[in-house]
């Protein structure tokens, strides 16, 4: 048996390898566990499974992937963070102290509770935003001024951006006040920030119309309802009719009776995109829009000028209630 501490000293992260490239040889882990130990590894959730059942590595190369994934290495300030976070231990904000970082007002906390979604303005500064949009260009190999640019093969017919680590991302993952809005919402600080990737939308047009997502969900429908949120960071203005974040505001406190009208042998999703719209949230470059993951959204076909550029994150908890059952 490979050691469990090897050169990380994460024994969870021993246990999530052995289920993933020998199921049944270990109780898997918690599902927010599983969450809390990838974020706070700097891992994305796809690429990790998709080398983990693709290269079948041993542990020490899965570990030694790991360090890859960041540069050669994670700061043993961070490691101890999540060791003790997954210990048990209650730990604080990331990004340090929030007690002075200004955050959600009396008036959002009212938005969000009535509406499920609230617009963080200034999320991150303007000039922040703006250099993860030209990284996002630059990865894309286009030019944000020449149009036809946008539609280049490095982007396919969809609007995500495999774009994981480049510094200005990550930057904005660490932006206080997207920490501070995010402990006010869950009231609690210990939290781990995805590693998400980019978007960009470009106008559509005959040869490229809209790919979606269209109205969905990303959470079971099962009950019992529980919450977790999900964010979308605008790196450069977005108007109503510019491809916006979408979603149907106050659905997360009628979906389950909602759900109870859905015909029989109807599928859920279908029946959503057939009988509920969307309002699309316009907002300016480094606002992040929240949303309760019960929320059905998507984004929306793009019929303005100019492309919509955006960082996808979201924070949770280390320990938080989850539905095992998966419907939808």
């Amino acid at each position: 048996m490979v050691a469990t501490t090897a050169s990380l000293g994460i024994e969870e992260l021993h246990t999530y390898w052995a289920d993933q490239c020998a199921p049944g040889s270990v109780t898997p882990l918690p599902q927010d566990v599983v969450k809390t130990l990838l974020a706070g590894l700097r891992l994305n959730v796809l690429e990790t499974l998709r080398y983990l059942h693709q290269e079948r590595p041993s542990y020490v190369q899965f570990e030694a992937w790991v360090c890859e994934r960041n540069n050669g290495g994670l700061q043993e300030a961070s490691l101890d963070r999540l060791r003790r976070a997954l210990a048990g231990e209650t730990v604080g904000a990331e990004v340090g102290d929030l007690d002075h970082v200004e955050g959600l007002s009396a008036d959002d906390l009212l938005h969000w509770h009535e509406h499920g979604y609230v617009i963080l303005r200034n999320a991150i500064s303007a000039e922040a935003a703006e250099t993860a949009e030209l990284a996002i260009y630059d990865f894309l190999q286009m030019d944000r001024h020449d149009p036809e640019s946008w539609y280049r093969q490095t982007l396919g017919h969809s609007i995500w951006v495999p774009l994981l680590r480049h510094p200005a991302l990550v930057a904005n993952r660490n932006a206080p006040r997207i920490h501070k809005a995010h402990a006010q919402l869950w009231g609690r600080e210990d939290l781990w920030v995805t590693i998400d990737q980019g978007g960009l939308n470009p106008p559509q047009r005959e040869k490229w119309p809209f790919p979606g997502p269209h109205l969905h969900w990303d959470a079971t429908l099962a009950e019992p309802h529980c919450l977790e949120m999900q964010g979308i960071v605008y790196l450069a203005d977005v108007a109503e009719d510019q491809g916006a974040f979408s979603c149907v505001p106050g659905f997360h406190r009628e979906l389950k009776q909602w759900l109870k009208g859905v015909p029989e042998g109807v599928n859920v999703h279908d029946h959503a995109r057939n009988t509920l719209t969307m309002k699309p949230i316009a907002a300016r470059r480094g606002d992040m829009i929240i949303w309760h993951h019960l929320l059905p959204h998507g984004s929306s076909p793009n019929r303005a000028q100019r492309p919509r550029v955006v960082q996808y994150m979201s924070l949770r908890p280390t320990r938080f209630a989850y539905t095992e059952e998966w419907t939808s």
